[in-house]
């Protein structure tokens, strides 16, 4: 529980560091597969039910889910997310390995390859991923540009191991201290690297927080305030680039009224620059097919966006046979909602060649890559209000820290009821404003050019180089199970 203190409002990144030590310090001096299979699972217990209680707000307070089984369903979602470390725990002890530095190193690797794996199945939940608790401060924050967040997760595990191995066999011998010295080093190294370059001048950006109750917002009586607020916040910022939350209009787009949207295209066009605004989209091409988009409108071209990566239960419902309940229970509108294309390229706007992700799209840093490095910056359009005043907000700011960070870009984050920020390519919030505000985020975002080593190569060298000492680990556990044989 207390490594969550890494990650934001927090940002201690130092705590996550030496909880993991005394985890692995616990692991190390246990040869018992199934009980260091349990420690892993304990920890991930106490990491996700401190981590991520934000997911009660959503199903029960704005979701109508009655609170004892909201309670269970948060406690079986951290039993499950908690399987991954088990796993990795009870595969390192069976490896038998006895060197401290390929033990530490199947540690970091395991970790990982848990990490992605709980990303990835069933569309993924790679939320507090441990490298994340690195962004921006940390010197290991210098890696993320080369090896992204899951290098940086490697990194951690393996300074944590390094450290208890340190203190287990006496701070005097420096073996241990100085592998962990250098690589903290080169990380503080890596961030005075410019791995990308300016390109223009400046544009000047609104980033609009319209902070309209998640418990008004689909409602009818409501609609007309809704799109009168951001109508005055459009109008009162005279930015080449002004840009909406999620679904900021809670409207399909063809029955917003045309003069509604002309009236907010003629004003961008006066500013030189373009109006991004998210509505729900339906087509009719292969039957009644809804989309959560981001339009453009104004000087430009009008384009769109539709997001790719859904939320599980809060957009689309996995395995309806299974779980098609869960639609009569949870009060979420519009959860029936088709993925838009993975090759979606960024759109032309205020000059700019903006790559657009919506909601929980920025914790996907393979696909955020996809745009890239064609864009110039990012923008994340959300409706965190789903959150409450919960830690999730400033979780999901820190996640948009490290795409940053990833990618060498500007990240623009217009959200409902905040964090609304405009980061710099080395993951610094350099703007917000309050959170449950109504108000409107003015200030300039540079574009660049370039790619770094991660939009390259994305996950591809960490998983390689995981997927090697996992070879390595499963080659020793088979040695030592045919020697007692």
């Amino acid at each position: 529980m207390l490594t969550v203190l890494g990650f934001a409002p927090f940002y201690l990144f130092p705590v996550p560091v030496i909880t993991v030590a005394v985890l692995l310090g616990l692991c190390h001096k246990s040869q018992s597969p199934l009980k260091n299979a349990a420690l892993g699972f304990g920890f991930g217990m106490g990491l996700f039910s401190a981590g991520v209680t934000w997911i009660y707000v959503s199903l029960h307070d704005f979701g109508a889910m009655p609170m004892p089984i909201a309670v269970v369903a948060l406690i079986v979602l951290c039993a499950y997310l908690s399987l991954f470390p088990a796993l990795g725990f009870w595969l390192l002890t069976r490896s038998r390995l006895t060197s401290p530095f390929l033990w530490a190193s199947l540690a970091a690797a395991l970790w990982v390859l848990s990490e992605w794996l709980r990303g990835t199945l069933f569309t993924g939940f790679p939320w507090l991923a441990l490298g994340y608790s690195q962004a921006p401060l940390s010197p290991l924050a210098g890696f993320a540009p080369v090896f992204g967040v899951y290098g940086i997760s490697f990194l951690l595990i393996f300074s944590a191991a390094l450290l208890f191995f340190w203190f287990d066999q006496g701070i005097r011998k420096w073996r241990y201290a100085l592998p962990l010295l250098l690589m903290w080093c080169g990380g503080y190294g890596l961030q005075l690297i410019d791995w990308v370059k300016p390109e223009g001048e400046p544009v000047s950006v609104s980033l609009l927080q319209g902070n309209i109750p998640q418990d008004m917002k689909w409602r009818e009586d409501h609609l007309e305030s809704t799109m009168e607020t951001y109508a005055k916040l459009i109008m009162q910022s005279d930015s080449r680039l002004i840009v909406t939350p999620e679904i900021s209009i809670p409207l399909f787009s063809d029955t917003v009224p045309p003069l509604y949207l002309s009236y907010l295209a003629e004003h961008a066009r006066n500013n030189n620059g373009d109006v991004l605004i998210g509505l729900a989209e339906r087509t009719t091409h292969n039957g009644n097919e809804y989309y959560n988009t981001m339009f453009s409108f104004g000087s430009a071209p009008e384009q769109s966006y539709r997001k790719h990566h859904l939320v599980p239960f809060g957009e689309y419902i996995p395995f309806k046979p299974l779980f098609g309940w869960v639609i009569q229970v949870l009060q979420i509108p519009l959860s029936d909602f088709s993925r838009g294309g993975l090759d979606q390229q960024p759109m032309n706007l205020a000059g700019q060649r903006v790559a657009i992700n919506i909601c929980y799209e920025d914790v996907f840093g393979e696909e955020i890559i996809y745009q890239l490095p064609q864009a110039t910056m990012l923008v994340n359009v959300s409706n965190d209000a789903w959150f409450g005043r919960s830690i999730g907000p400033q979780q999901h700011l820190q996640i948009s820290q490290m795409r940053a960070l990833e990618t060498g870009r500007y990240m623009l984050r217009a959200t409902n009821t905040g964090v609304t920020a405009i980061i710099d390519e080395r993951g610094r919030v350099l703007q917000t404003i309050e959170i449950f505000t109504t108000a409107a985020l003015h200030g300039l975002a540079q574009g660049f050019t370039g790619a770094t080593p991660y939009v390259r190569m994305g996950n591809y060298p960490v998983l390689g180089l995981a997927g090697l000492l996992l070879c390595i680990g499963l080659l020793s556990a088979f040695r030592a199970a045919w020697k007692t044989r």
